[in-house]
């Protein structure tokens, strides 16, 4: 049994409880240590797992912790203005380390290309795939998603509460962006028109999988994601967890209290006010601030008591993202030269990406590769520790069985490494099924995510005001995550933690008899 969580016996009002110790739960527990310290608040993360991270988990093996979770860091700025705000430096408490070659690309038919860092050694890469005329297209491609990403970084990333008529007034006074965004068309529909060469039409259109989208369904605005990318991919020296380590122990170090093995089992509220959070081992702890650092829908559908069944009542109902089938493991490779982030693509994206609308496996799929010792500026070790996505359904229709079976890792296991063998790539020691984690155990780790790995599906021009954002109607409860406004994605749970403090001090201010309090910086991602 945990141990007994000590609180504050001044009062409830005193105390702000987080509820998960995801990346934004931990952006939101940094941000608020200086509450900690300048008011004597307390500040309390709880988080059920053994470690901080949520998604940005490892699995132990022979050669040390591997990234089950995120491995890509982009939008740098971000995490700067975090530790900032801080009053740290991000560079004094983890390594990044600038990755030159942004990922490397294979396909069926033996060719292969990477991109770069540097936008022209991108461009000459591609004539030599493609030829002058692909070069062209890309040029023209990346001058689209830096437009796309500069325009709608301040009213929709940055902006806590976006509305669709202040965006739309926005595009009128800036019409240019509307040939840009192709409103009426997908994102697939839009590179076909975009590049002559399928196989670029095929690269660019995974950047809706980063979001759990499909780009035959993603609206053609999600170009943009291609700049955040194009503006710098960092590795984590030791891994991505490291992060989450980072910020974790910087809010100890600054007051914050952590708690894990802490299973919340329910958020009480009252008179539309949040009263209290009761743990699965009977405590129970008073707060008036609550922020919930998980899946909303977790809330929607009663998972965290009845209390919450009246938050997001949307994410009932509202499509989901996709889910993944992934490995972590350790093994010596032999075969293509990898890099930090590799990609091997299946020969049909239309195939592959109705197999996951129908709610199945898709028996080519696109499989990423994240080689997590190399790119790190020293020798790769003989014993090296890998990370293998490949797109998954989400555990949503009648039919998805709740556990995976030993015939679901079997077939898993061959299809994943047979479709390596066919590029040539091989490893000394296959992985068992400790190393599997699938779409049902998504939703065991993630209660009520349906083993969502993104939150609500990003489909459909409207998707992006559909999420919930960081103020719910109790009061004193708030959101936070992936599932929250901005979105998916490392960067955009930050963000998200960014709003939600935001939005408690400035609450907390306007029903405090102390001095104002404020949350200094403000970030541009662009």
């Amino acid at each position: 049994m945990p141990p007994k969580i000590p609180t504050d016996q001044s009062g409830s009002s005193s105390r702000i409880v987080i509820v998960g110790a995801g990346i934004a739960g931990l952006a939101a527990a940094l941000r608020l240590s200086a509450v900690a310290r300048d008011t004597g608040r307390e500040v309390l993360v709880l988080e059920r797992q053994a470690a901080p991270g949520g998604k940005m988990r490892t699995l132990p093996s022979d050669a040390g912790p591997v990234d089950a979770g995120p491995t890509v860091l982009t939008m740098r700025p971000v995490f700067d203005a975090l530790f900032a705000d801080a009053g740290a430096r991000l560079e004094d408490h983890v390594t990044l380390i600038p990755q030159d070659i942004l990922a490397r690309h294979w396909w069926p038919d033996g060719s292969h290309l990477d991109l770069h860092a540097n936008p022209d050694a991108s461009a000459a890469a591609i004539r030599a795939f493609a030829g002058p005329k692909a070069e062209r297209e890309f040029r023209a491609f990346s001058k689209r998603a830096a437009q796309l990403f500069k325009a709608f970084d301040a009213p929709m990333m940055q902006a806590a509460e976006p509305s669709l008529s202040s965006l739309s007034a926005y595009v009128m006074r800036n019409p240019t962006l509307i040939p840009a965004m192709a409103p009426q068309s997908t994102l697939a529909d839009m590179l076909a028109r975009q590049f002559s060469d399928p196989r670029l039409a095929q690269l660019f259109g995974r950047y809706a999988t980063y979001v759990g989208g499909s780009p035959y369904r993603s609206p053609a605005i999600l170009a943009l994601i291609w700049q955040a990318e194009a503006a710098g991919v960092w590795c984590v020296k030791g891994g991505m967890h490291q992060l989450a380590k980072a910020i974790a122990d910087l809010a100890a170090a600054r007051g914050v209290q952590f708690h894990y093995g802490a299973h919340v089992e329910r958020i009480e509220a009252a008179q539309g006010r949040v009263r209290a959070v009761h743990l699965a081992d009977g405590q129970v702890i008073a707060a008036e601030t609550v922020l919930f650092n998980g899946d909303p829908r977790a809330l929607s559908t009663g998972a965290l008591g009845p209390d919450m069944a009246t938050v997001a009542p949307a994410s009932r109902s509202t499509a989901r993202s996709l889910s993944a089938r992934v490995w972590s493991f350790t093994a010596t490779p032999s075969g293509p030269d990898l890099v930090h982030h590799n990609v091997f693509f299946c020969a049909d994206p239309r195939a592959e990406f109705a197999a996951l609308e129908k709610g199945k496996a898709p028996q080519d799929p696109t499989l990423y590769i994240c080689a997590e010792d190399r790119g790190q500026n020293s020798a790769v070790p003989a014993l090296e520790r890998f990370e293998i996505i490949a797109n998954a359904p989400p555990v949503t229709t009648p039919t998805s069985s709740p556990n995976s079976t030993p015939e679901d890792f079997t077939a898993c296991q061959t299809q994943t490494f047979q479709s390596l063998a066919r590029f040539g790539l091989s490893f000394d020691r296959l992985p068992g099924p400790e190393a599997l984690t699938t779409p049902q155990g998504f939703a065991r780790l993630f209660p009520a995510s349906t083993g969502s790995l993104y939150g609500q599906s990003p489909h459909g021009m409207m998707a992006a005001f559909q999420r919930p954002t960081a103020r719910t109607q109790i009061s004193g409860l708030y959101l936070a995550g992936g599932g929250t406004h901005p979105g998916a994605g490392v960067p955009m749970a930050t963000i998200s933690a960014q709003h939600a403090v935001a939005a408690i001090l400035n609450d907390l201010s306007s029903t405090s008899t102390s001095r104002p309090m404020a949350m200094h910086g403000g970030i541009s991602t662009e």
